[in-house]
């Protein structure tokens, strides 16, 4: 039964490897050059994690800021929600790790495995568990350690140059839901997933359907590295995107004209551009990181996010609309009021 409550944004935080990899330190390693990356994907740098660093670490340090900027201590948590694909272990999920890390234990502590699209999977189960009233105060975070699974040899440059480590969190609370016009808070959330496409974006090994789950034989045909049908997937995002930003700004009654802020997943600055065309949002008002710190997978998001309020570029009444699209294939969009 939903109350009369709404999600709002408590803080924001994120945390990135102090590890700086260049394009010119890639390019030997995968037979390519700055140009080219640049080119295709619109990515200069990214961060990468030291050997032995997991996602967890670096969720933990996202999460210890945005607690921090939310003015709340870890046991004043209800519920921890973590979207990654690149988790510590096989199992237990990060969120159970976490939760212990920050010593608020005994409370829900949830994984959310939709690569992409994670935070915005996370963001839409967190709104409606806290308008349930169940749940007063939500940490979600999305954090990724890619570069441990990445092929550096010319046979993979078309992945690798793609991503980067990093991690980004906010603290969602519960707010009553007044009167007034123009509320605060998580304003609208939609996700999508369609399966038929799940084989075009994925990493087929290590897999349960084998005994044993890896094998030599599997390495040695590199199918422990994600592979894409890059073509595929560039249609699909860019026809998905805009329809899902649409539809989240028609529920909540608004017109592009009303966003202050578009923070897109960070995949490829060329989908990026092309959405925010489609939707007629100006270039000053896109959020693209991508060109510092590569695709961080579910960690995109949050980590804009937490940029725009660490720099102080939110006002009271502002308005960020995000938009995303991964493996599965998944996809969706939120509309949050600051």
């Amino acid at each position: 039964m939903m109350t009369n409550l709404r999600t709002v944004v408590l803080g924001a935080g994120h945390y990135l490897p102090p590890r700086v990899v260049t394009n010119d330190e890639l390019g030997p390693m995968l037979n390519t050059n700055d140009e080219w990356i640049v080119q295709r994907t619109g990515i200069r740098e990214r961060r990468f994690a030291e050997d032995g660093t997991g996602s967890g670490e670096l969720g933990f340090r996202a999460a210890e800021i945005a607690l921090q900027k939310a003015g709340l201590k870890a046991s004043d948590l209800d519920a921890i929600i973590a979207a990654t694909l690149s988790p510590d272990l096989f199992f237990p999920g990060n969120a159970c790790l976490l939760q212990e890390r920050l010593g608020c234990q005994q409370i829900m502590s949830l994984d959310v495995r939709n690569q992409c699209s994670g935070f915005l999977y996370g963001l839409h189960v967190a709104d409606a568990l806290i308008r349930t009233g169940g749940y007063k105060n939500i940490l979600l975070v999305g954090s990724e350690v890619q570069s441990a699974g990445l092929n550096f040899d010319p046979s993979g440059r078309d992945m690798t140059v793609l991503f980067g480590d990093g991690a980004g969190a906010v603290v969602l609370g519960a707010k009553p839901a007044g009167e007034e016009a123009a509320q605060s808070g998580v304003l609208a959330c939609k996700v999508y997933a369609d399966g038929a496409g799940a084989k075009d974006l994925c990493t087929v090994a290590p897999t349960c359907a084998r005994t044993p789950r890896i094998t030599k034989e599997m390495l040695d045909a590199g199918l422990q590295y994600p592979k894409m049908n890059g073509k595929l997937v560039f249609q699909w995002a860019t026809e998905k995107m805009p329809i899902a930003a649409r539809e989240v700004l028609a529920i909540a009654g608004l017109t592009v004209n009303d966003v202050r802020w578009f923070v897109p997943h960070q995949a490829n600055l060329r989908i990026n551009d092309y959405v925010a065309k489609m939707l007629g949002i100006p270039a000053d008002r896109c959020w693209n990181n991508i060109v510092r710190f590569g695709n961080t997978t579910a960690a995109t998001i949050p980590i804009g996010i937490s940029e725009l309020y660490e720099q102080d570029l939110v006002r009271p009444g502002d308005v960020i609309l995000s938009t995303a699209f991964g493996a599965g294939f998944t996809w969706g969009a939120s509309l949050i009021r600051v």
